[in-house]
């Protein structure tokens, strides 16, 4: 099993290239499955949840073919819409199936998903849109068998309006909805920027959508969609632990490629501790020097502070100046890095769903064990600013949402090693 070992105590400096999203690649190569006609993504980050994705619908029997950072996918011999629990078990955003292979083939059987151990994040919101759009949805097995009624070729319109803010649900009937008869309407739709790229992609394939990026989108259903070329939208999670290694080291990096507009929440905040953050052509730089002003936040739905960003500033509270109380209201088990953080030095007192940190001046490198991915990208720059070493064990979460992480680290000047 890898591990990363670093050496902590050198600032982050140059720039480093903001890869692709992999929270708007993967619904995009579900997307894929919704014509027959070929698809091509650019900007495709190289991550294990591409790979598991790729091999999910290679399974059904659809090619993929990967050169550098683009996917060319083609449908036309999509001969098993199905998803078995061995390929889905690490990754929850196979439940993306389930819209396209029911909107184009009028049936599909995919396994109830795993992935990240940070709590509940139940499907009924999926099974309950898509049975309101005419699916007949049964759970058996740990699997979700759904298929149109006989005598429907197709699923109809409908408005559906979330018990929960849903990412992956808004996009599930986006892609749905864009081969149904007639009218959606999704109120209490996710706002992320990734749905709005899904969107921009099925709209170049031909959908009726407008109102993406707002709370309520319609889709007016089209009988058939074609291929389209498509470029992956920056990562701006990516781009957000970045930022955060950089402020956290005191360094001066130019993230290329990376979108201030969809980090407002996590930029203001890195200002108010004291950070310099600033859009500028070609990306977003950031300065930093000193211990930084702690600061409290909560994390809540887009445009809000994002959950996916918890992990990595806490490490900014953690070094910084003052006291600091961060409150997790997404996912209910979503501090599990606290643990190891403690290990390092830090002084965090978790209670229920908040976290009172106490910043320190320095943390101590030691062993620590990454529990899921964002939790792994906090040990990665609690290590950077660590005394002595710091080895970060379990990185496979890790490898799941960051393109070679530690190559670009290593390229801004970080002393950072994988370890087979």
């Amino acid at each position: 099993m890898d591990k990363l070992l670093i050496r902590g105590g050198r600032p982050l400096q140059g720039e480093v290239r903001i890869s692709g999203a992999k929270n708007a690649a993967l619904p995009e190569m579900c997307a894929a499955l919704l014509t027959a006609d070929p698809v091509t993504l650019d900007n495709v980050p190289r991550l294990q949840d591409v790979a598991t994705m790729a091999t999910l619908i290679a399974n059904m029997g659809v090619s993929v073919e990967r050169s550098d950072d683009r996917l060319a996918i083609d449908a036309s011999r999509l001969s098993s819409p199905e998803a078995p629990y061995e390929l889905v078990k690490t990754m929850r955003a196979s439940v993306l199936a389930l819209g396209p292979l029911l909107a184009r083939f009028g049936e599909a059987t995919v396994s109830l998903p795993g992935g990240c151990a940070i709590g509940s994040r139940p499907v009924d919101q999926h099974i309950k849109g898509l049975q309101q759009m005419g699916a007949e949805i049964v759970v058996e097995h740990g699997y979700m068998i759904a298929k149109l009624p006989k005598g429907r070729e197709r699923l109809r319109g409908a408005h559906i309006r979330t018990d929960m803010v849903t990412v992956t649900g808004t996009e599930n009937f986006l892609m749905a909805a864009s081969l149904a008869e007639g009218e959606t309407v999704l109120e209490n739709a996710a706002m992320e920027p990734e749905i709005a790229d899904l969107a921009e992609m099925l709209i170049a394939m031909g959908a009726d959508i407008e109102g993406h990026g707002t709370s309520r989108i319609r889709v007016r259903g089209v009988a058939r969609l074609r291929g389209c070329q498509h470029r992956v939208v920056p990562d701006r999670i990516e781009a957000g632990t970045f930022l955060c290694a950089v402020a956290a080291t005191g360094g001066d990096v130019l993230l290329r490629g990376g979108r201030a507009d969809h980090l407002e929440a996590v930029i203001d905040k890195l200002r108010e501790a004291g950070a310099a953050v600033e859009a500028v052509e070609g990306g977003i730089r950031v300065r930093a020097s000193g211990r930084l002003a702690a600061q409290s936040f909560r994390t809540t739905e887009y445009p809000g502070f994002p959950t996916d960003m918890q992990a990595q500033f806490m490490v900014l509270n953690v070094i910084g100046q003052g006291s600091s109380l961060v409150t997790e209201t997404i996912f209910e088990n979503r501090f599990m890095h606290v643990n190891e953080l403690v290990r390092l030095g830090a002084h965090i007192q978790v209670d229920g769903k908040s976290a009172l940190v106490e910043g320190v001046e320095r943390l101590s490198g030691a062993a620590v064990m990454a529990t899921d991915l964002r939790a792994s990208a906090s040990l990665v720059i609690a290590g950077l600013v660590a005394d002595g070493e710091t080895l970060v064990d379990r990185i496979y979460h890790l490898d799941r949402g960051y393109d070679r992480m530690e190559d670009k680290l290593r390229g801004m000047g970080a002393d950072i090693q994988r370890i087979k």
